[in-house]
């Protein structure tokens, strides 16, 4: 083979071996079109679908793609100049708008089960010629990963992701609007909320959740569970733990998947935090996370010893946890909404703080148990993040911490008084903790910081130059 991936060596043996067999599969499975897509900046999946005849063509030379795409803030709107020189981010390549080459990933092949005849394909950006594009965030968790691996460490990690399930009753579709963002649709609960875990208000939505349980398992995800959360029409899917980036690629999917699947039915789904009605709660994502002996499998944050606590590796980890988390909360917590979360007595934090199986901290350590499940699990994520770089901060930051055979302090008894740093109560705050802090420079790339910088402070001038709703019912009659 000649073509654009093999001349640059861009696919693993594996990858190899896989990419060959994969137009005869879909053939046999009746597939007419395979949607190529990779994660922009904000987790959002963007590419093109492709018919089954182009397949061959693109298993050798990949799919080219605009990079303004690269670009985009939350409203879709491209924020930096990108006719000016170095694209208005010192990348020459990007300049002009230009192509980037899409490069399917065939382990992340998949058939979707509420669409016949559709597959498909993660990909990996590359420039024409042959470099990986730095920027793309699945390049950065990749590196990351690629990091623990030099320590002889498997990063292991299980998802807990909170969304809000709604029936669609009008999906704006007037000319009037349409916009960037456009006007969002309107939606009727599901249930009432507060009746948390109840088997009666399970069963009133069941019909729906099975239908997105049985495509999600079909899609291969491991769904552990499946709950009704305290909030109004609010509920919680759990995974089972997986390696490496495998839980981020698995996000991607499943948001995808839910929403899709959700409005052919008529539901409309969405991980916004805090949607705005009356008596909504806030959604979470939280992430449970290990690390694993590669060479022997063995939970790294466990004891030797078999007693309960974290290991000394446990514990360098969690304190680079701590170290980095302010830093790092654009990368949990990437919205304007999601700050509206960290809230006193929410089951959310509100600052760094760690405790012994205590639903208020930060950190959450589970280290009385069996070994085996010996873990750390972050609650400060929103279910909008960006799975990649949610998961490359916490490898980064909790690598940083071993290095440093850092230790976490105490765990809080009372985490809502603790004497600890508040997290930032807003982006524009920890979008500038961010843009200070050397560390995380240093483990991301400065050139990766200014980038992820100009498009989020891109989405927060134009949240801060609008007129809300809450200004015009303040100010318009009272001066």
């Amino acid at each position: 083979m000649t073509g654009f991936i093999a001349r640059h060596g861009l696919w693993t043996d594996d990858q190899a071996r896989l990419a060959a067999e994969v137009e005869a599969q879909l053939r046999a499975a009746g597939v007419n079109e395979v949607r190529l897509s990779f994660p922009d900046l904000h987790g959002l999946l963007r590419g093109k679908t492709l018919m089954i005849e182009a397949l061959p063509g693109v298993m050798e030379d990949g799919c080219a793609i605009t990079s303004t795409l690269l670009l985009k803030d939350t409203a879709h709107r491209t924020v930096v100049p990108v006719f000016t020189q170095g694209a208005g981010i010192g990348e020459p390549a990007l300049q002009g708008g230009g192509d980037v080459i899409m490069v399917p990933d065939p382990t992340t092949l998949r058939r979707l089960p509420w669409a016949p005849g559709s597959a498909w394909m993660l990909c990996d950006l590359y420039y024409p010629d042959g470099r990986p594009v730095a920027h793309s965030t699945r390049r950065i968790a990749q590196d990351a990963e690629a990091r623990l691996a030099e320590q002889g460490f498997e990063f292991v990690s299980g998802l807990e992701v909170e969304f809000h399930l709604t029936r669609l009753t009008d999906p704006k579709l007037d000319i009037a609007d349409a916009g960037q963002p456009g006007t969002p649709p309107s939606v009727e609960l599901l249930h009432q909320g507060y009746a948390y875990l109840t088997e009666q208000r399970y069963d009133r939505i069941e019909p729906i959740l099975d239908i997105m349980r049985g495509h999600c398992q079909a899609l291969g995800l491991p769904i552990h569970s499946i709950e009704i959360e305290f909030g109004p029409s609010q509920v919680e899917f759990v995974f089972r733990p997986g390696s490496g980036i495998q839980p981020a690629d698995d996000m991607i999917v499943f948001r995808n998947a839910i929403k899709q699947i959700a409005r052919r039915h008529g539901y409309h789904a969405t991980f916004m935090c805090r949607p705005q009605w009356a008596n909504a709660m806030s959604s979470g994502w939280h992430l449970h996370q290990s690390l694993r002996d590669k060479a022997s499998g063995r939970n790294l944050f466990a004891r030797e010893d078999g007693g309960q606590g974290l290991s000394d590796i446990g514990r360098h980890f969690l304190a680079g946890l701590l170290s980095g988390a302010r830093a790092a909360t654009p990368f949990s917590t990437p919205t304007i909404n999601g700050y509206k979360r960290y809230r006193a007595n929410s089951l959310a934090p509100d600052r760094v703080a760690w405790g012994e199986d205590n639903r208020g901290a930060m950190l959450r350590v589970l280290a009385r148990g069996a070994p085996g499940a010996t873990r750390i699990e972050n609650r400060i994520g929103e279910p909008a993040a960006n799975p990649y770089l949610y998961l490359a901060s916490q490898m980064l930051t909790g690598l940083a911490g071993i290095a440093a055979r850092a230790e976490p302090g105490a765990p809080v008894d009372s985490p809502y008084l603790a004497d600890a740093q508040p997290l930032p109560s807003s982006l524009e705050a920890a979008l500038d903790i961010l843009a200070a802090d050397a560390p995380m420079r240093e483990a991301f790339g400065s050139a990766f910081i200014d980038y992820f910088l100009m498009i989020k402070r891109a989405e927060v001038e134009r949240y801060n130059s609008t007129v809300t709703d809450w200004e015009q019912r303040e100010y318009f009659d009272l001066f």
